[in-house]
């Protein structure tokens, strides 16, 4: 069977601003979705994009929803449903770990919120039935509220565990205050894999894997099923693999790992496009096109994260 490959680029609110406020012809005029398209040309890409309800007042206070988002490029959105579709990631990006000890109604707002307003403006094709939400960590009845709203696999961290109590303090951020608000049982500590050294020490939920089931897992088509709440968990970032993270002339040496893998994902980031972004990437475009042909070239085949449950 031919080897397997996911994307999914996290943090998308700015490029339906632009699309709304300054409208093109296509939505791949548009230099974010540009390099994109030019990906699935050349590599047979496909995307999930993980979405924000609303810009964050981080940047300001020059507000942005999804319920401002034109329609105007619906027919366009859905005419490429086939390797472009947009999954629910937060309300906004701040404060960091939002769904961590989130309730079940609070979810389910959350989550329609979002998904409403892209079916207005993408259709019902152009959604995904599979969430990979902002810092991964999700109640367990966060998790049991998407697996009742349709969703059928979440991405998840691994790893041992430990007690918050046995660490908290270190928590990177002021992270600490932020999983202690309304803390659930399932909420500890884990080491997270990751190049970003500065949240190597993190915090998870429910959706969190053993090492033993991420071991068996992540690199192959399996997924782990929940029977308490009813959906797959599965870590859908193969080794920490993040174009944000990655560095163009060492991306041949650092997707090495990645090749011996039956199935194997990686992510990104929607800001890290824009040239007025504190931490702006020249070359981000071109590192995820190199990304792209390093799979491609390997013999992957890019799929979504759904049709990998299929293969198991």
């Amino acid at each position: 069977m031919k080897k397997k490959t996911f994307f999914y680029f996290d943090d998308v609110i700015w490029l339906f601003r632009d699309l709304t406020r300054k409208p093109l012809d296509s939505i791949f005029d548009h230099f974010y979705l540009k390099v994109f398209k030019e990906a699935h040309e050349k590599y047979g890409f496909k995307v999930q994009m993980n979405v924000f309800y609303r810009t964050d007042y981080f940047y300001g206070t020059d507000d942005f929803t999804l319920a401002e988002m034109t329609d105007r490029y619906k027919d366009e959105f859905r005419a490429n449903s086939d390797w472009l579709r947009f999954g629910y990631h937060s309300r906004q990006e701040f404060p960091d770990y939002p769904l961590i000890n989130i309730t079940y109604d609070d979810m389910v707002k959350d989550f329609t919120m979002i998904k409403n307003e892209v079916v207005r403006f993408a259709g019902e094709e152009c959604f995904s039935n599979v969430v990979c939400s902002h810092w991964r960590p999700i109640s367990k009845e966060g998790c049991r509220a998407l697996a009742d709203n349709g969703i059928v696999l979440i991405n998840c961290t691994g790893g041992d565990t430990r007690e918050l109590e046995e660490g908290k303090d270190t928590l990177p951020y002021g992270h600490s205050p932020r999983v202690l608000q309304n803390r659930q049982p399932e909420t500890k500590l884990f080491t997270r894999i990751t190049l970003d050294k500065a949240i190597s020490t993190s915090v998870c939920a429910y959706n969190h894997l053993t090492q033993k089931q991420l071991d068996e897992t992540n690199t192959t088509f399996k997924a782990i099923y929940n029977d308490e709440v009813g959906v797959y968990f599965k870590q859908l970032l193969t080794h920490g693999t993040c174009v944000n993270l990655s560095i163009l002339s060492e991306m041949e040496e650092e997707y090495k790992k990645l090749l011996p893998c039956q199935f194997a994902s990686f992510g990104g980031h929607e800001q890290y496009f824009y040239p007025d972004y504190y931490a702006y990437q020249e070359n981000h475009g071109e590192k995820l096109l190199k990304g792209c042909q390093i799979m491609h070239d390997a013999g992957f085949e890019f799929i979504f994260a759904d049709d990998m449950l299929k293969l198991q």
